[in-house]
């Protein structure tokens, strides 16, 4: 097994995947940039090394930095987590190169299903149906309006080696397809360092549905179910749910043996998500595959009861799967609600600043993946996503309520927060109806605005007070890792 892994990531992926690790008896080193120097996935590492400048290029996007931080700690395997370069098939040869494991699918399969364009051509030869659109790389512009124009409008524009939302546009009618073309291209570059984008038809009313596959070195291949992500707001899930309350059995068998012949025709390995788009008529169409852990894994850890970080380690140290498909059983509902930094009073704007308060809510079957903590200044230039809120019920009825009481308790302090977003979404009698598609927020939440509840003047007090009683970090301390003795602040009996 792994001596030590670095874990190639911040926020609550980072978290999540180290608390696996010291369950597993594996020493951890977390990577920071400047701006990252207190964060909790610092604090939670074994080792914590300091990278470079917050910008994403001059840090978790750099290949070379990472690599000799790895080499210079005697690093085993590389963890990527989810986004930056956790499908960048050049990060993975770099590690190859290092005699470093990287902890994801080999170069080859993540070469091609990580392009989504490759990926759509491999389906279709193989009789997998796909979203109607481009199967090959636009050379220019014109080759995009040429595809635009051929598919009909309304089309979707989308980053090749994209994912998580980021460099898509819907484009309604031609004249809106160059802004709409520069955009994606810059949206494109800046986060996955590839500007390639391609054009495929839009639906109006559809399921997002993937399945999560597991594959050894061994010519083992499981499913773990499906997950629903439909309510999604600017093409970015916000909740999802596992299992979906659309799939009949026959249905949920006929998707998850394409998903298992998606997976088996690249000779994919370790963990992946299978993406389908599925229409009024149950029809199903590959979208995508996800070379790596998905954000919204907790639902199927939870209905499944199996560690799926835990999974990835064991694969890419070439064990065998010890679980067979008759032994992997859906128990219940679970739901998950993704926290971000967002001002919903402001058209959800990023919101940035310091944390003064966190209270994260807790009991039965609910779970907290978080990466802030209260006194924690919030940086500019990352995905804004602070936590993920999971719970489990044994039915959806149960699921549902208990998200939405526990949303009711999450407290977050000093920054803006889209919570009472979230909470009026599982509340919402539609949403309990499962009557939902990609475009339930924008049917049923165009004029949405946040209301006001009655917040405990004593809890607004004591967070003001203690954030009162912390004194700023200073510029010495800032540049050192994080310890409880540094995070405590003044402090009396």
């Amino acid at each position: 097994m792994f001596n030590k892994i670095l874990i190639a990531n911040r926020g609550e992926i980072a978290v999540r995947i180290i608390k696996t690790c010291q369950e597993m008896d594996i020493s951890t080193v977390a990577v920071y940039s400047d701006v990252d120097s207190t964060a909790p996935h610092v604090l939670f590492a074994d080792e914590a090394i300091s990278i470079g400048a917050p910008e994403p290029r001059e840090s978790y996007l750099n290949i070379e930095k990472i690599i000799e931080v790895a080499l210079e700690n005697d690093v085993d395997a590389v963890h990527p987590g989810y986004g930056f370069l956790s499908e960048n098939h050049q990060f993975a040869r770099a590690c190859e190169k290092a005699k470093i494991t990287f902890i994801g699918p080999s170069i080859a399969a993540m070469t091609m299903l990580g392009d989504k364009l490759r990926s759509r051509q491999i389906m279709q030869s193989v009789g997998i149906p796909v979203i109607p659109g481009m199967i090959i790389k636009a050379n220019s512009e014109n080759e995009i309006i040429t595809a635009a124009e051929k598919i009909g409008y309304p089309v979707l524009l989308k980053a090749s080696a994209g994912g998580g939302g980021k460099g898509m546009r819907i484009v309604e009618k031609p004249d809106q397809l160059k802004p709409a073309l520069d955009a994606c291209q810059r949206e494109a570059l800046a986060a996955f360092g590839d500007d390639t984008v391609y054009v495929e038809k839009y639906f109006r009313q559809l399921r997002h549905i993937e399945f999560q596959i597991l594959a050894d070195h061994h010519g083992n291949y499981v499913h773990l179910f499906e997950r629903e992500c439909s309510i999604q707001r600017r093409h970015q899930k916000i909740i999802e749910e596992s299992p979906s309350p659309l799939l009949t059995d026959d249905l949920r068998k006929r998707m998850a043996e394409a998903a298992i012949n998606v997976v088996k025709t690249a000779g994919y390995t370790n963990a992946g998500t299978v993406e389908f788009l599925v229409d009024q008529d149950t029809n199903f169409y590959f979208l995508e595959v996800n070379a790596r852990l998905q954000v919204e894994h907790p639902v199927t850890e939870f209905i499944t009861g199996i560690d799926l970080v835990r999974q990835q380690i064991l694969i890419a140290n070439n064990e065998r799967l010890q679980i067979k498909q008759a032994d992997i059983y859906k128990r219940g509902h679970a739901i998950e609600a993704r926290i971000y930094a967002e001002d919903p009073e402001n058209n959800f704007l990023p919101s940035s600043g310091k944390i003064l308060f966190v209270e994260a809510p807790t009991g039965p079957w609910i779970r907290n993946d978080s990466g802030i903590r209260s006194g924690l200044e919030l940086p500019i230039y990352y995905d804004p996503i602070l936590a993920k809120l999971i719970v489990w019920g044994e039915t959806r009825e149960i699921a549902c309520k208990r998200m939405e009481t526990a949303l009711k308790q999450y407290v977050i302090l000093g920054i803006k927060t889209q919570i009472p977003f979230l909470r009026d979404i599982v509340s919402h009698a539609e949403f309990k109806k499962t009557a939902i598609d990609t475009h339930f927020i924008e049917n049923h939440f165009a004029e949405w605005k946040p209301g006001y509840d009655h917040v405990d003047l004593s809890l607004m007090i004591s967070a003001i007070e203690e954030d009162t009683q912390r004194k700023s970090f200073s510029n010495s301390a800032n540049n050192k890792r994080a310890t409880p003795w540094i995070q405590v602040g003044r402090w009396q009996i």
